[in-house]
């Protein structure tokens, strides 16, 4: 049992450094080959930051584990919104913008809805694997259209890089995009593996563990980032950044899934997605309210999302 939890803790590491050189390092070289910051940000960017995602999700779908898959994604995308979300405005009340009311959160509605729906008639297949990743394509190629404004909103989530003075690239920075995706692929390994072990240990099903710890231990790098950009001051896109990650989550890492491996949904998803639906809608709600997320109402969100885990366990 302790090496299990040891191989979790680990994966968390893996997956939270793997994750981090990759965006790092990529952006680096995509910058000393003059790519541009957006399509390095639809690309490398968005990519790198839900690289745990998709590699716990990938590597529990051909191991059989739909379960902790499906879970994995939706647990992800509900402590976005609910716990990183409400704690970044607990901190300080977080701006939104036309853009996100109108734009970005219907879609990511409309997503979450879709997928709800084909949850409940079991058609996660290969065919939903398609239409999401064209979902996905649209928005991106709508971005690429409206490139000044898609710039704009993608400049919160590209870290910033030192201007090409020149000199000739280092060696360490594509020793570092090895590593990233080595330890990526390693750490959703172990992950994986450890999970569901400490879920048979304790009796509790893949799908709550999925829900709960595997999806608080890949959404990592998303919560010390953004309480990174809050300590920074840089509280501006942090709202934008969670639904994008959220909306990349569902549409890339899952519809990707979807494609290489269809997924067997089990009963315990619906009331999951449910809720995500509902929490997404919520969002939306709050995004309109005197166009800020106030404090109380990431108190909502916190709660709801502490609430979730709660009623998980003792389910």
């Amino acid at each position: 049992m302790l090496s299990n939890i040891f191989f979790f803790v680990l994966s968390i590491f893996l997956l939270w450094f793997g994750a981090d050189w990759i965006v790092d390092s990529a952006s680096k070289i995509a910058k000393k080959y003059k790519v541009a910051d957006l399509v390095i940000g639809l690309t490398i960017v968005a990519f790198g930051t839900s690289a745990p995602e998709f590699l716990v999700t990938a590597t529990a779908a051909f191991k059989g584990l739909s379960d902790i898959s499906l879970s994995n994604v939706v647990g992800s995308n509900i402590f976005n919104l609910g716990f990183i979300l409400g704690l970044m405005a607990l901190i300080k009340p977080l701006p939104t913008n036309r853009s996100l009311a109108m734009r970005d959160a219907p879609l990511l509605l409309a997503t979450t809805a879709m997928i709800l729906g084909l949850a409940y008639f079991d058609k996660l297949d290969r065919a939903a694997g398609v239409t999401l990743l064209a979902i996905l394509g649209g928005y991106i190629g709508y971005l690429l259209v409206h490139s000044k404004r898609a710039a704009n909103a993608m400049s919160g989530i590209v870290p910033e890089v030192e201007e090409d003075d020149g000199t000739q690239l280092s060696s360490k920075d594509w020793l570092k995009l090895l590593v990233g995706f080595i330890g990526i692929a390693l750490g959703g390994e172990f992950m994986v593996d450890s999970a569901s072990a400490i879920a048979r240990h304790f009796g509790v099903s893949n799908w709550v563990i999925g829900m709960t710890i595997v999806a608080a231990g890949t959404s990592l790098p998303e919560l010390v980032t953004c309480l990174a950009a809050s300590l920074k001051g840089r509280n501006e896109m942090l709202l934008g950044n969670l639904i994008g990650s959220d909306f990349f989550n569902f549409a890339g890492v899952l519809g990707l899934t979807c494609l290489m491996r269809p997924l067997d949904v089990s009963p315990d998803a619906l009331p999951g997605l449910t809720l995500l639906v509902g929490m997404v809608a919520l969002v939306l709600f709050f995004i309109r309210t005197g166009w800020k997320v106030s404090r109380w109402e990431g108190a909502v969100l916190v709660a709801l999302s502490i609430g979730r885990w709660v009623f998980d366990f003792m389910s």
